[in-house]
Formats: C-alpha cells, structure tokens, sequence
C-alpha cells in the first residue's frame, strides 16, 4: 500500500470515527449537547484536527441530515412501491413515514427542527427533493384522476406534509398516558380524508 492510499484511508477512518462520536454523543444526551470541542474530547484529538475534517459543527449536522433523507426516502420508495393504486400509496408514504419518525426521533429531529444555516437546504442536501418528488407522484396522480381541476398540487403537498409533521409533533411531546393505538388512528383518518378531498 502507498503513503499516499494509506493517508487517505486513515483521513476517511477518522472521519468516520467522528461522525460516529458525534451520533453516540447525540443519542445519550441529545442534539443541543453537541459541540466541537465535545466531540475532540471524546475522540482524543485536539479541536483544531476535528475542524480539518469539518468546518464547524453545521458541517457535521449536514452529513446526517443527509444520512436522515437516505433513510426515509428508501424507507417511502419501499411502501410506494407496496401497491400500484396511488390513494394506496399515499396512504402506506404516510405510514412509513410515521414509523421511520418514531423509530428515527433522532434523524427526524435534525432533518426538521433544527436549522442548518450553511447553504440553502435543497441545494446542500438534494435529497429533499427526491422526498418531495415520492410524495407528489401518488398525490398528482389522484389529482388528475380526479373531478376537480382546480386543485393545486403544490399546496396540497404541503398540506400533506403539515398534516403529517402535525401529528407526529403532537405524538412526540404527548404525556405518557397518551396511546399509539389513538395517534395511528387519528393518522389514518386525516389520511383517508386529505385522499378523499384530492379526489372529489
């Protein structure tokens, strides 16, 4: 192996090896306690070396904003991809990603409740758009098949996505006596009636 190869492969194991810090760091005591310095002390190395590998601590938030919008895009290409029906489509993006919220609080959290002021969010992470595309392709489709003609795509994609981020913001800060059973049905509900009102 080369000096040159085994540099690169050892820049590419640390960088791994903080973003993993930074993600062990984040799931034990959450976004808000993640910082520069944090992340050095815990990988043994001296601040100025972690900003070699990232410019700040946005940089590092970006990359798993990215990993976040892999996931749950594979995640909704997969229950798109469950039926050809496109009201059946909407209904199982909307489930999946539901669970990928709750089963990814962390990812979900990042990817909407924090800013990354570095760049514009589309153009620094595309992904966004692929997420957008997944949901406006059953959505259109039910659109145009349906009796009025007048409906705009654009909003109503947004109000998909509202109601969905809606209720999983309400889910997440509920008291513990609040059920799953009762939030998935509320879910299926605002669903089944967003579906309805695309179509008539």
């Amino acid at each position: 192996m080369s000096i040159v190869e085994r540099r690169r492969r050892e820049k590419e194991a640390l960088s791994s090896r903080i973003l993993t810090t930074a993600w062990q760091i984040v799931k034990e005591e959450g976004w808000q306690s993640l910082s520069i310095r944090k992340i050095a002390d815990a990988v043994e190395y001296s601040v100025p070396v972690i900003y070699d590998y990232f410019e700040n601590k946005e940089a590092i938030l970006l990359e798993f904003g990215k990993q976040g919008f892999e996931l749950v895009i594979k995640k909704l290409k997969a229950a798109r991809n469950t039926s050809a029906d496109p009201a059946e489509q909407l209904k199982a993006i909307a489930n999946a990603y539901w669970n990928f919220a709750f089963k990814n609080k962390e990812y979900y959290q990042l990817m909407w409740g924090l800013s990354i002021p570095c760049c514009e969010m589309d153009k620094c992470i595309p992904e966004r758009s692929v997420f957008k595309d997944l949901i406006m392709e059953p959505m259109t489709a039910i659109i145009e098949k349906g009796k009025n003609k007048n409906v705009q795509a654009c909003i109503k994609y947004h109000t998909f996505w509202s109601i969905l981020h809606g209720l999983i913001s309400i889910k997440m800060v509920a008291p513990p006596g609040d059920t799953e059973e009762l939030n998935k049905l509320v879910l299926d509900d605002a669903i089944a009636g967003f579906i309805k009102n695309l179509s008539s």
